[in-house]
């Protein structure tokens, strides 16, 4: 495997990141946020419910990336306490040991969540370890628009008999 080099700033990031970037100060000119401008933390909701999942090969662009990837559309339907349409695209790949594979995917969600209506994205990454399977689905952030608006959170996925149900745990602020 070739050693790869990544800039200094790029691995200070990294390295942040899972320390709430606390190894960072506010850079020249950005005005700090005082305690008092900020609001109580929301509290953590549940959606629950259904959807139907239609998964598309794409055609493989020619001459980018690798032919082993896959690259598929999505378009789901929820159902439940989250009544809306979902439109993404996967990249997947397959490996030699059976029951092994893994996916990224990007989709964005729009419609009604619990009466707010509004649009967030959705940030999949799943690996299968010989038939282990591992899943991390986040709201990516500042992504939520309309009476969905500062959404976050992360869904987890269960599918059994051939049946797809989600559970999405997430906080919104109060509405306006």
């Amino acid at each position: 495997m070739k050693n790869h080099q990544f800039p200094r700033a790029a691995l200070l990031v990294a390295l942040a990141l899972p320390l709430g970037l606390t190894a960072f100060a506010v850079p020249p000119g950005v005005r700090s946020i005082p305690k008092s401008d900020t609001k109580e933390p929301a509290m953590t909701q549940h959606a629950r419910g259904t959807f139907d999942v239609k998964v598309s090969p794409q055609a493989a662009e020619e001459k980018v990336g690798d032919p082993t990837v896959g690259r598929l559309a999505l378009d789901k339907r929820f159902h439940g306490d989250l009544e809306a349409t979902g439109k993404g695209q996967m990249l997947a790949v397959a490996t030699d040991v059976k029951g092994s594979a893994g996916y990224v995917a990007m989709e964005r969600v729009t419609g009604t969540l619990k009466g707010r209506i509004g649009s967030f994205a959705l940030q999949h990454s799943g690996t299968m370890t010989r038939g282990t399977p591992g899943l991390a689905i986040t709201v990516v952030p500042d992504s939520g628009t309309g009476g969905l608006a500062g959404i976050a959170g992360s869904m987890s996925i269960e599918i059994a008999d051939g049946k797809h149900s989600y559970d999405f745990e997430y906080t919104l602020p109060a509405a306006p």
